[in-house]
């Protein structure tokens, strides 16, 4: 197929709309429930695609319908336009409104302690029409997310991950991974604990989706030990504080987390290898709207102070 001859009119921003909507819940049916319309809706919007396209785009199986490499490749693209509609849209609307916007940044751990909390008490000072939405999920999901165009920016710990291709990273400071427990935890009042010290306490540890998990399996592998059965693996921030505040669980976070707070103390360093680079990532295929460009000044200049303190 010539590529021009998407540019025909047949091709309408509703199939894009369609197929990724079927690539993302991976069945006919649920992307129907998903877009409010019936099946055989759905079904015909695929078939005019596939039409237009020239090829198949999924395989079906008896528990739902998986992309070709054609259905792959298009996907993305279609994604990625759909994204840049969204921002579009966002982009004009605060043309508009002059001082209103909307700005959703994604965060995890690294971060979401401190200089997002800061940053956005700074761009509400300035900018008190600007709407910040947060959203916290692991780094995985975020980077989903950013690709699709549903979060603007993600704050956070910045990895090599396989996405670099699509995405546009600032770096604002290094921040150590200390071990965090509640004060007066018993651990607190030893001199200098060692590992065979903390592992008869319960540990929250982060989930495997993410590089600190990695990381965290590695020191301990190195010590000759294994990660600790009795553990909770979480990185919801919220849950995490409670349960280091009201048990004498010990976690591996960001120095930041703990500091600040009467609720919570640092051991002595036993993790020297292992920081976090925490930054801001973007997307490379579009541009910031202006409420995103406002809160990442704002994250800049909060990074300032904190590398200051670090």
């Amino acid at each position: 197929m010539h590529p021009d001859k998407l540019l025909d009119g047949r091709l309408k921003l509703r199939h894009l709309v369609l197929v990724t909507t079927i690539a993302e819940h991976g069945s006919v049916l649920r992307a129907a429930r998903q877009l409010h319309v019936t099946q055989p809706v759905v079904t015909r919007g695929l078939r005019e695609l596939e039409t237009i396209l020239g090829a198949e785009l999924f395989e079906r199986g008896p528990r739902g319908v998986a992309p070709t490499i054609y259905g792959t490749a298009f996907v993305e693209h279609a994604q990625t336009i759909l994204a840049q509609v969204r921002t579009a849209g966002q982009h004009l609307g605060e043309l508009a409104s002059a001082q209103v916007g909307t700005v959703t940044v994604g965060t995890h751990l690294a971060g979401s302690n401190v200089l997002l909390p800061r940053a956005i008490a700074r761009l509400k000072r300035e900018r008190p029409q600007v709407t910040v939405v947060v959203r916290e999920a692991t780094p995985d999901t975020l980077h989903a997310e950013l690709r699709t165009g549903r979060i603007d920016l993600m704050v956070g710990r910045l990895t090599t991950s396989g996405d670099r291709d699509h995405v546009t990273q600032h770096r604002l400071y290094h921040e150590p991974v200390r071990l965090v427990t509640r004060a007066g935890h018993p651990a607190q009042e030893l001199s200098s604990p060692g590992w065979a010290d903390l592992l008869g306490y319960p540990w929250i540890v982060p989930v495997r989706e993410t590089a600190l998990r990695e990381e965290l399996e590695q020191v301990f592998f190195a010590e000759g030990l294994s990660i600790p059965e009795n553990r909770v693996e979480c990185t919801c921030m919220m849950t995490l504080k409670t349960l280091l505040a009201e048990t004498d669980a010990i976690a591996a976070l960001p120095m930041l987390v703990a500091t600040g707070s009467g609720e919570l103390a640092l051991l002595p360093p036993l993790l020297p290898s292992v920081s976090r680079l925490v930054g801001v990532t973007l997307p490379r295929d579009r541009s910031a709207s202006p409420s995103a460009s406002l809160l990442l000044g704002c994250l800049r200049a909060v990074a300032a102070e904190i590398r200051d303190r670090l």
